[in-house]
């Protein structure tokens, strides 16, 4: 397999300050300063461990570049990217007050979706048979009207667009792994039934009250979002699960010509904004699955966007393990953590789990 692989420094370099958390610092009520939890380690350790790793000769580099304003456009609102115009200046927040980002930030996350519409081009072209971009600023939750956690700028409905736009691709399937969630994505084609969202989450994590069962899609589109929130605490078991029983027949209903991954990775043991369990063996084998749903239904053609994933420490052994997969590593490099978190209690499907799945399950022939 040919693995096309988006990075730039730059990604790193979009700042979103000094806070407590989530929080602006603010001694007065004891938010001492540290950093936001959206920084730059743990996507650029994920590069660096990709290079360490010797897994980056086996990936083809494709250069990033910066989105223009007809692409943005195809999603966001002209006030909204002139709001961030403005604020390039200056530094300011993405919209909904929790989202904040430094001077020259529009720059970068231009760059960002640039990033995932040139890893997308690039598999619909055939220039390389599948792809992942490791961009920074994320996307998922971005609306058409305003930034939001954490996301400036669309990047995966962007770049959907744009390569429908300009290859022609027909039915798109968005399947969203990170554990908040995928309410931007599914908003933006909420009334398009040649685009199908399918959002695995924590139940209620982020944003609240989003990402409900109900939420099915409007007009034209009823039925083309799918939403499958998992109880706190799912491991490997129930996500394996989730997948056999929803998101894979989804996609074989669907039947689409290009399949898009939102990869998070804040499912993990030990992220700081979640409360999952999935581990690098996990992910590893819910990037098989959905590679082999593209060979099946689509010819391979499949492209990741990274998004979330919050631990610098784990958080590269996880994107690390999916990448592997794209390029078919026979041995893959050994996740140390994995004889640790593999075998905590309750990694195995839990009743109540299936409950969940089943919720979701019962939607399908509305596909």
């Amino acid at each position: 397999m040919s693995t096309g692989y988006v990075y730039h420094e730059l990604y790193g370099w979009h700042d979103t300050g000094t806070h407590a958390g989530l929080l602006p610092a603010d001694p007065r009520r004891g938010l001492q300063p540290f950093r936001h939890f959206e920084n730059a380690e743990a996507k650029r350790r994920v590069h660096e461990l990709v290079v360490a790793t010797g897994l980056v000769d086996r990936l083809t580099r494709l250069a990033p570049r910066p989105a223009t304003d007809e692409e943005i456009l195809l999603v966001h609102t002209p006030e909204h990217l002139a709001r961030l115009t403005a604020a390039n200046e200056t530094g300011g927040d993405a919209g909904d007050g929790g989202s904040p980002f430094g001077i020259g930030a529009l720059d970068i996350a231009r760059l960002a979706v640039g990033g995932v519409t040139r890893a997308f081009e690039s598999v619909v072209d055939g220039e390389v048979d599948n792809a992942y971009a490791l961009v920074r600023p994320p996307g998922h939750h971005a609306l058409p009207d305003t930034g939001m956690g954490f996301c400036m700028l669309a990047n995966i409905a962007i770049a959907a667009r744009a390569v429908r736009a300009s290859r022609g691709v027909g039915r798109i399937a968005v399947v969203d792994l990170d554990v908040h969630h995928g309410n931007g994505t599914q908003a933006v084609f909420a009334e398009d039934p040649d685009t199908l969202t399918i959002s695995v989450h924590q139940d209620r994590v982020f944003p609240p009250n989003s990402g409900f069962t109900t939420e099915r899609g409007t007009g034209a589109g009823h039925g083309y979002a799918l939403n499958l929130p998992l109880p706190p605490g799912t491991g490997n078991g129930g996500y394996l699960e989730a997948f056999h029983r929803v998101v894979l027949p989804a996609l074989r209903r669907f039947r689409p010509d290009l399949i898009l991954v939102a990869a998070g990775f804040d499912a993990n043991p030990v992220d700081p904004l979640a409360r999952m369990m999935v581990t690098a063996s996990g992910y590893r084998t819910l990037a098989s699955l959905l590679l082999e749903a593209a060979v099946e239904l689509c010819g391979g053609r499949i492209a990741f966007a990274h998004e979330g994933g919050y631990d610098p420490v784990y958080v590269p052994f996880c994107a690390h393990a999916v990448i592997e997969v794209l390029a078919c590593v026979e041995q893959p490099f050994e996740d140390p953590f994995g004889p640790n978190f593999d075998n905590q209690g309750q990694q195995e499907l839990q009743p109540h789990q299936s409950a969940a799945i089943a919720e979701a399950e019962a939607l399908l022939a509305d596909i």
